[in-house]
Parts: structure tokens; C-alpha cells; sequence
């Protein structure tokens, strides 16, 4: 009965703050505060992402192998299509490297910087009128920034870098996520854009066996974010939901094969000497898993099959087209 009684007043008391007059004092016309709150607005990405059309002439799989990461990067993407499939005169162009934390890029828990300035370059190549990069680190972004060399390497290769400050994050909708219906995101980097990229490690990671390029959206979030770890497959699958990329590239020039996501050693390092790239992230880091971090004694991530489950791609690269490079 007491509940009742309270739902009755709240009502009354709407409808009573309804006919008061204009010029009242807010206080009176809203004595529980909560029509004096500002409403926050809530954004969502383009339908459809930043996808381009599918394309039956390239390989789904662009897989370069070698020890100059120019010829790599550049390998890999013409062999799904080239850039020009990708990016057209005149666009902007997002490019989201992992940047988590503050580590030499030898130590492979970041994006290997050359990696990152060659796709750069590449952009630019096809006529992109400006090139932003972005992440929201874990550690100090300034500090990740700079030790990692994304930082330099950005802006020696003519990017704009987007540092994260609580004002650039914008509430975000998406439909039919199970953790981040509506979240936080870092909307100011991507006003504008055209086109978004994802460049990612490979590495291991002590909770979801493996960081790459679908976890590596993990970055744009903002909040409390450490939640997600108790459902880390939960919210990868998510993060495939939230974002529809026009491609990834999976950095394995070097790989964290134990002691992820953060690594430390250079004893938890080998080299990969790859670079894939591919318009499907889950297939692309399957890939990643048995060709690189080579873990043959665990079963694959969770998230790769929740999320071909759910109808936002497919993890079994045997099915698809790859084309692979040796280069010098």
C-alpha cells in the first residue's frame, strides 16, 4: 500500500507541476530535480558503419610477409583491393592504433609505430584530405603516446593525433548490444570522418586469451570501462556490434606471445613478420591466433564464435580467400 501511495503522489505531483505557472521558480515546478538535470544527448555511428561493398575480385585475407613494414602494409592491402577500394580523394580518414599502455613498441603492447606510418602514408596515397589518429589509453595518454612512438610517427607522417579529454566523449546508441546499448565513446576524433581503420597488436591477454584488431575498439570507450572484464567475451562481441570498420590491419611484426595485455619483457616477444589485412576483424584475427600467437593449446577466443553467432561476421578463414606475400 505504501508504494502505491508513493507512485499515486509522484503522479499527482506531475500533473500538479504541469499547471503551475510559467514564471513559477523551477524548485517549485520540479521538487525532485530531475527536469532542472540537462539531458545528455545520445549519438550512434552510420548505419552500416564505415564498410565499403563487398568485393568477389580480392581476397578476403591479405596476408604479407617479410622484414620491411612499408612493403608490408602496402602488401596486405593490395591484395584485399588496394587503398584506392578503400579511401576516395578528399575524405577523412580515422586510424584507431592500440596505445594502451605506456610501453616501448619493442615490447609489443602497442601498435608498432612504422606499422602505423606506413598505413599513414598509404592514405594519404589515395587522396585523403586529412588523417586523424585516436585512442583513449588505460595509462596516461600522453605518456602512452610518446614512449610507444605513435605519437611521432603520426605526426611525422603528416596525421593529426586526437589525445582523449572528458569533454570529447559523447553518448553512444548501440542497437542490440548487450553491455554498451548506450556508453560513453570518443566522438570528437570521429566528426567528420569518412572512413575509420584499425591497426592492433597481436598479443596474448590473461583474460580473453588474445588482444587484436576486434578488441582494439575497446580504446573508443570511456567510463568505467574495467567493469566489462567480468564478461570480457560479452563485450568484444559488442565492440564487433558497435563497430563496423572499413578494414583492420593486424600488426604480427612483432608478437606478446605470454605476459598480455601488458607485457614488459622482451623475453615475452617474437617475431612475427606479418601484417594481414581484411575487411572481416573476426577472420582476421583467427588468423591471428593459430598462425601467430600459435596457441594450439587452448580453444579459440569465445568472442570470435558469440559474434559470428550474432551475425557480425565469420571467424573460419577456410572459407574465405586469402592471398598471401612473401616480400623481401
Amino acid at each position: 500500500m505504501k508504494q502505491a501511495g508513493l507512485v499515486g503522489g509522484l503522479a499527482a505531483g506531475a500533473g500538479w507541476a504541469a499547471l503551475a505557472p510559467s514564471d513559477w521558480p523551477l524548485s517549485l515546478k520540479d521538487p525532485t530535480g530531475e527536469l532542472g538535470k540537462p539531458k545528455r544527448r545520445q549519438l550512434a555511428l552510420p548505419e552500416g558503419g564505415y564498410a565499403v561493398a563487398p568485393s568477389k575480385l580480392h581476397a578476403d585475407l591479405g596476408i604479407a610477409h617479410g622484414v620491411d613494414m612499408n612493403a608490408m602494409v602496402r602488401g596486405a592491402i593490395d591484395a584485399i583491393g588496394g587503398i584506392r577500394r578503400f579511401v576516395n580523394p578528399g575524405e577523412i580518414v580515422l586510424i584507431k592504433p592500440n596505445v594502451a599502455f605506456e610501453r616501448a613498441a619493442a615490447l609489443g603492447a602497442t601498435t608498432h609505430p612504422e606499422v602505423l606510418g606506413a598505413l599513414i602514408r598509404v592514405v594519404f596515397e589515395a587522396g585523403a584530405s586529412e588523417v586523424r589518429v585516436a585512442d583513449n589509453p588505460i595509462e596516461s595518454p600522453e605518456s602512452c603516446f610518446a614512449k610507444s612512438g605513435v605519437q611521432r610517427a603520426a605526426v611525422e607522417a603528416g596525421a593529426r593525433v586526437y589525445l582523449p579529454s572528458p569533454g570529447d566523449f559523447e553518448l553512444l546508441s548501440t542497437p542490440g548490444a548487450k553491455w554498451i546499448e548506450r556508453w560513453p565513446f570518443f566522438w570528437r576524433p570521429f566528426v567528420g570522418v569518412h572512413k575509420v581503420i584499425g591497426v592492433a597488436p597481436v598479443k596474448d591477454h590473461n583474460l580473453c586469451h588474445a588482444s587484436m584488431t576486434t578488441k582494439n575498439w575497446y580504446g573508443l570507450l570511456g567510463g568505467r570501462r574495467n567493469q566489462f572484464h567480468q564478461d570480457i567475451h560479452g563485450i568484444i562481441t559488442d565492440l564487433a556490434r558497435m563497430m563496423r570498420p572499413t578494414f583492420v590491419l593486424l600488426d604480427g611484426t612483432r608478437v606478446l606471445f605470454r605476459s598480455g595485455p601488458t607485457g614488459g619483457s622482451l623475453d615475452d616477444v617474437r617475431s612475427g613478420q606479418t601484417v594481414v589485412a581484411s575487411t572481416n576483424s573476426l577472420a582476421a584475427d583467427a588468423y591471428g591466433w593459430d598462425a601467430l600467437l600459435l596457441r594450439k593449446d587452448k580453444d579459440k577466443p569465445a568472442y570470435l564464435g558469440m559474434a559470428t553467432e550474432s551475425g557480425l561476421g565469420d571467424w573460419d578463414y577456410s572459407k574465405l580467400v586469402l592471398e598471401e606475400v612473401q616480400l623481401g
